[in-house]
């Protein structure tokens, strides 16, 4: 962590990044389990989300000495979501108004294992309690077990997500929309829910 550098922006402050954090999006979620294949006016549109709540929250991970940004994590009270990201805890009729969503955590590969992921967490987790929410949330894609482009080597964050506090609810259910590097045309995935009480 020495030559990295953790800030907190929210609101209109996200705005000078939203170009960075687009890219960096495009750039990570290339990879397995998300497989995604970005497009710079889709990010504009889902970032824009983030811009229009005045408790949004970017936690900034920045390379001092190569003066770039390197990792980025969000997170929003779930009440300023898009209706798909509610859409699950309304018909479970719980409290969108207690609940804070937490977006994406990327990091670039060269900077994983530093303790940088865990200040994603710790940042929202401040901001999630600022703001007064009772519950922080976020999701997953879920994959089946042999999909073909499974990297073998690779090793899921859930024995990390629990060792920060949070529980996996597979009747938590959303399905987001993307295309996939090898598909056609863009297809829903099922995205499972994690939840933490503060």
């Amino acid at each position: 962590m020495n030559n990295i550098q953790i800030q907190r922006l929210s609101g209109d402050y996200i705005q000078p990044y939203v170009s960075e954090l687009a890219n960096l999006r495009i750039t990570v979620f290339r990879e397995y389990p998300y497989l995604y294949e970005g497009q710079l006016d889709y990010e504009q549109k889902y970032l824009q989300t983030y811009l229009n709540s005045p408790n949004s929250t970017l936690i900034l991970a920045k390379d001092t000495e190569k003066n770039k940004i390197i990792g980025a994590s969000t997170a929003i009270p779930l009440s300023d979501e898009t209706p798909e990201v509610q859409d699950p805890f309304l018909k479970a009729n719980m409290d969108i108004a207690n609940i804070f969503y937490f977006g994406e955590s990327i990091l670039l590969p060269a900077y994983r294992g530093k303790g940088v992921y865990r200040h994603f967490f710790l940042e929202r987790e401040k901001a999630a309690k600022e703001y007064g929410a009772e519950l922080a949330v976020f999701c997953g894609v879920e994959r089946g077990e042999n999909h073909p482009l499974k990297p073998v080597d690779y090793k899921p964050l859930d024995k990390i997500w629990q060792r920060f506090g949070f529980s996996k609810h597979p009747e938590l259910q959303a399905q987001y929309e993307w295309k996939d590097l090898t598909e056609e045309t863009p297809s829903f995935k099922p995205m499972i829910f994690w939840l933490k009480k503060l």
